[in-house]
């Protein structure tokens, strides 16, 4: 779960009390505005809310262990109706599909990530 700031609140799901948390840190310190968190393969995405960015993040540590660049994913052209921010995550784990979309987009988006 996650409030906004720079950590991820992990909660247990029967009593819906917090277990633990971390902060998320990057190599510039903790990263905040964490929004739209998905978890994948052991890692947890989180959307950085108000950025095209999305963090890859080590549940265990907090540390970012990739930024996802979104920028350039909506065209100009979907840009021309009222858009507002990257906001959405989402896993399809029985065909390992990532997908991505905004608030007010008017696409879902399939990624593929590729290693630098």
């Amino acid at each position: 779960m996650s409030d906004g700031s720079a950590n991820l609140y992990f909660i247990d799901p029967a009593t819906l009390t917090e277990i633990s948390r971390v902060q998320v840190v990057d190599d510039q310190g903790p990263v905040v505005r964490l929004n739209e968190l998905e978890y994948i393969n052991g890692e947890v995405y989180a959307n950085i809310w108000q950025t095209d960015r999305i963090a890859r993040i080590d549940p265990a540590t907090g540390r970012v262990l990739a930024w996802l660049d979104m920028s350039g994913l909506l065209s100009d052209a979907d840009r021309r109706q009222p858009v507002d921010v990257l906001n959405g995550i989402a896993y399809d784990a029985a065909h390992d599909r990532l997908f991505v979309t905004g608030k007010l987009w008017p696409k879902l988006f399939e990624i593929k990530l590729i290693p630098k």
